[in-house]
């Protein structure tokens, strides 16, 4: 079947800037889209927001902030605007009080735009349990015009993730303002998530809400952690290798491999236990291998070689019948042990 396209209703035509469809069809949402396909439309006209709400569906609210958005990202200039929106008055949005609810809300007849989104910013306790709030691209805009920590954010952060869309810009005045976390505390978190390809919002708040309760706020902390965390992934990932997991571990499954490093149990000697579970029931379970763990642990085997010396010296013992044990080794013990396995 073919298809051709019906020219006759491109009478009229109007343009979309190509940095619209390159960069921002995947960032900017449907409200935003619509108001910039409008003003597109009628460049030149003087319109209203409530004009502009009538013809797109889009509420009055998220009018002014589908222009702010368009504003921060260069499309709509300051000076030479696509088309004017006749002067009404804004609906800002005031951050919710935190759940402690000890701090006022900022008056919304504050005439100092910067002054009452910084406000709204500060207003929530940094608590990590404080519940992120919305902040509009107009509040963003002024919180970013009077605070140098979080337009030095925003450029760093944007090097690192590229374009910042309203979901992580709002993220980042969270973690600041109301987590509390240094702005090079935060780039080191993110870094750390660039490194492993985790670069969305939802993924970062989580690890930023875990450092304002655990208190990682300092550079040396937070390197420190960071180790940590890289040196859990490469154990993890070598255990998935060694296991032959074909997908990332489960929760449960995750706890043993945390308890696992922690005990200091190598690599190898997760091997041996994954070998011996394999040919005692034919699969592998976390819950039998770390019984297997415990029990060498127990006996002080630290090695693949400790349990491989401990059985030889166990069949030689039986093949010689011989009850008394050498070199300190407890041959009774590794037999109950062998039994109960």
């Amino acid at each position: 079947m073919d298809f051709k396209a019906n020219s006759g209703i491109w009478g009229t035509m109007f343009g979309v800037p190509c940095i619209v469809a390159d960069n921002f069809l995947k960032l900017a949402d449907e409200a935003q889209i619509k108001v910039l396909l409008y003003l597109l439309r009628f460049s030149g006209k003087s319109v209203t927001s409530e004009e502009i709400s009538v013809n797109t569906g889009v509420p009055v609210s998220q009018v002014t902030d589908a222009v702010m958005f368009w504003k921060q990202v260069n499309v709509i200039s300051q000076e030479s605007e696509i088309a004017s929106i006749s002067p009404v008055q804004p609906q800002i949005l005031i951050a919710p009080e935190p759940v402690e609810k000890t701090v006022e809300t900022v008056s919304e007849k504050s005439t100092d735009s910067a002054s009452t989104a910084a406000a709204n910013a500060a207003s929530a306790n940094t608590s990590p349990n404080t519940k992120k709030p919305y902040i509009n691209p107009s509040e963003i805009s002024a919180i970013i015009q009077s605070d140098n920590n979080i337009a030095e954010l925003f450029t760093i952060a944007e090097t690192l993730l590229g374009t910042l869309n309203p979901s992580m810009q709002n993220s980042l005045i969270w973690m600041h303002n109301y987590l509390g976390l240094k702005k090079e505390v935060i780039l080191i978190l993110i870094g750390y998530c660039v490194d492993k390809n985790k670069t969305n919002a939802s993924y970062i708040e989580r690890i930023a809400a875990g450092w304002a309760e655990n208190e990682i706020n300092s550079l040396e902390t937070a390197t420190a952690e960071v180790e940590k965390l890289n040196s859990a992934h490469t154990y993890t990932n070598e255990i998935k290798r060694i296991f032959e997991l074909r997908q990332n571990p489960t929760t449960n499954q995750q706890k043993f491999i945390s308890q696992w490093q922690t005990a200091g149990f190598s690599t190898e000697l997760l091997r041996c236990a994954y070998e011996k579970t394999v040919e005692q029931i034919n699969k592998v379970s976390f819950e039998y291998i770390n019984k297997i763990l415990i029990s060498w642990k127990e006996s002080g085997f630290k090695s693949p070689e400790d349990v491989k010396n401990a059985e030889e010296e166990y069949k030689k013992k039986k093949r010689n019948d011989s009850p008394a044990a050498s070199d300190g080794f407890n041959a009774d013990k590794y037999k109950i042990f062998i039994n109960n396995i």
